[in-house]
């Protein structure tokens, strides 16, 4: 079993890379193979909604880190998807590039575990914690939870660090997850398929 673990944030080993560390020692720890994927720095486009990738074997004609993501994600369990709080959201560069790594590939997701954590100073971290689930809600996934909202707070790593309930709470994450990822193991082993869905039936408000 794996999970990938993508810091949406600016720095490589800040905030929000120390609560991803969390969960991933736990997960370890529960024998679960872990990747740790930083995002960097340069620019990722927006999704412009051309559809090639609809046609190109669910990649994006824009080759990238998230066409990079995308190759190893079919081999993959869970996910666990990080961001620093920008004016109450999530960052610019996991936005797009959850736009992008979600967009009519739902079929690559469904099934799979998901959890979204995020990092601030003080405030903003349950409307960014709400933007990033919106992603798995949407995908048939299943989201994992914690003992409180997965968010952590400081200025800085140091800061952070000293916030014994958002680290704990990254931990209990970790547990959950592999909780889920051993059970649905189990039941696969046992003949218990997952869910079945009907054929997706697309309307609009105007018809």
């Amino acid at each position: 079993m794996k999970v990938l673990l993508v810091n949406g944030g600016p720095h490589k080993d800040g905030c929000t890379n120390l609560a991803l560390e969390e969960v991933a020692k736990t997960l370890q720890k529960n024998n679960i193979e872990t990747e740790i994927i930083w995002l960097g720095v340069k620019p990722i486009s927006g999704c412009i909604a051309c559809n090639k990738c609809m046609q190109k074997d669910n990649r994006c004609f824009t080759d990238d880190i998230v066409n990079e993501f995308l190759d190893k994600v079919e081999t993959a369990d869970g996910f666990v998807f990080g961001s620093p709080v920008y004016f109450a959201g999530a960052s610019g560069q996991i936005t797009s590039f959850l736009d992008r790594v979600f967009y009519g590939r739902g079929t690559l997701f469904a099934g799979k575990a998901y959890a979204s954590v995020v990092s601030c100073r003080r405030g903003g971290a349950t409307a960014t914690f709400d933007q990033l689930n919106k992603y798995a809600l949407m995908n048939n996934m299943y989201v994992i939870g914690s003992s409180y909202w997965n968010q952590i707070h400081g200025n800085n790593k140091e800061e952070a660090s000293k916030d014994l309930e958002g680290l704990q709470t990254m931990r209990n994450l970790g547990e959950n997850m592999a909780y889920f990822l051993k059970c649905k193991e189990i039941a696969k082993k046992n003949g218990i398929e997952r869910a079945k869905y009907e054929p997706t039936i697309r309307t609009n408000f105007i018809r």
